[in-house]
């Protein structure tokens, strides 16, 4: 008997309702991508290039975080510690030849730009306690206005980490991961919400109900899945600490050249693009939910930000606003790996390094899916990939003993000071 695990309450309901089962589906027997933003993107890319079918369902990839973060590739910028920073740094590696590889196969540009990040600090004491200085080129006021320039009079002191960088990944890289996903094969279900995982008598994954987007309801057999739903995955396993955490962002447009480096201050950033525009994020707000629309403070606040880290882009013509769902965990670090359900894996809970993240959980996650398959470059050393997995557990909340993947807070950053505490559930 098939088994159904109810998304609001977490429990199990049996039998499940006489509804059509797609028996296509159900003989080529595809790995389900629940979620179609950049993890799931990603995922499929990697699958399908093991030689894995794989289809994706999505609600609406348009709300997804990958398409209105920053695109930063910073993990010596936020200042991540432990297990996040080894992860970030493996995938800050990768992602040269996973962009190769995105752009061979779909046949676009991902908009990748190894063009280095400054964080600017008031004081030299403050840049030297950074938990990645070691990994930075220390610059004092005249080199921060030589990487910088114009930077704000309260700056004194960087750090310039020229390994880090950024992606266009709203107007570039999501385009050419779905041209990539296509050409490759993988089958998307656009317009699909995902209402329930059902479940075997074993309390394997049996497959979804599933809701079009024309109403009706189908049950969609699979014995295998990953979970990239973002800030919406709990709505289907509640067992998941993952919450949104809202941010407002808005681009300007600059002058061409005008800013070569990204600038990574205290609660805003600046990301120039190749053709003069300005990215500039961005608000955190746990408390705001799933909140929709920009708000007066959010807005005030990010051209406060704007104000002290270049004064100059405060003349410049705003282009766009918006804003996007962060998913969160406790300790800001994802969820990675097997589920509470045998079938089921996890990549979620990204929070503000999904863009960073993704070549590294879409080869972790191949590769736990597919060990057999083709990589899109040598995997990882067995003992690497699996201590970062166990590092990323979806249940290390529930064991007090086991030390989290990093100090806090994971980003050094986030709220401007090195001291500040782990982002908390709203509740």
């Amino acid at each position: 008997m098939t088994r159904a695990l109810r998304g609001p309450a977490g429990t199990l309901e049996g039998p499940i309702p006489d509804v059509p089962v797609d028996q296509a589906a159900a003989d080529r027997d595809p790995v389900l991508i629940l979620g179609g933003g950049l993890m799931g993107l990603a995922i499929a890319h990697q699958l399908a290039r093991r030689g894995t079918a794989v289809l994706v369902l999505s609600r609406r990839r348009s709300e997804a975080a990958g398409f209105v973060a920053a695109g930063m590739l910073a993990p010596h910028a936020e200042g991540l510690q432990g297990s996040l920073l080894e992860l970030g740094q493996q995938s800050l590696q990768r992602i040269p030849a996973w962009v190769a590889q995105i752009e061979a196969d779909g046949g676009s540009s991902c908009g990748l730009r190894p063009c280095g990040i400054v964080v600017p600090f008031p004081t030299i004491a403050e840049r030297d306690r950074y938990p990645t200085a070691a990994w930075g080129q220390p610059l004092d006021r005249a080199a921060l206005e030589r990487e910088a320039p114009g930077i704000g009079p309260r700056w004194q002191a960087g750090l310039l980490f020229e390994q880090d960088g950024q992606i266009d990944n709203r107007r570039r890289l999501m385009r050419a991961l779905e041209r990539a996903c296509v050409a490759l094969g993988v089958a998307f279900q656009e317009g699909s919400e995902v209402l329930e995982l059902q479940q075997n008598g074993r309390g394997a994954l049996a497959g979804v109900r599933l809701r079009t987007a024309e109403g009706d309801e189908r049950q969609l057999p699979a014995r295998r899945a990953v979970l990239t739903g973002g800030a919406w995955s709990a709505r289907l396993l509640p067992q998941l600490p993952v919450f949104p955490v809202k941010g407002q962002m808005l681009s300007l447009q600059g002058p061409r050249q005008a800013l070569q480096r990204v600038i990574f201050g205290p609660g805003t950033y600046l990301v120039p693009r190749h053709d003069g525009l300005l990215v500039v994020g961005a608000t955190s707000e746990p408390e705001a939910g799933f909140a929709d629309g920009l708000t007066p403070f959010g807005q005030r606040q990010l051209q406060d930000g704007i104000a002290a880290l270049l004064p100059q882009a405060s003349q410049w013509p705003p282009m766009e606003r918006w804003w996007g769902f962060r998913p969160c965990t406790p300790d800001q670090a994802p969820l990675l790996g097997p589920s509470p359900i045998e079938g089921l894996w996890l990549a979620t809970g990204h929070h503000r390094n999904g863009v960073l993240l993704a070549a590294i959980t879409a080869e972790l996650l191949g590769f736990a899916l597919d060990p057999e398959g083709q990589s899109v470059e040598q995997d990882l050393p067995a003992g690497i990939r699996s201590c970062l997995l166990e590092a990323f557990r979806w249940d290390r909340f529930m064991a007090p003993s086991v030390s989290p993947p990093g100090a806090s807070p994971q980003s050094a950053r986030q709220s401007g000071t090195v001291n500040a505490a782990p982002v908390q559930p709203p509740g």
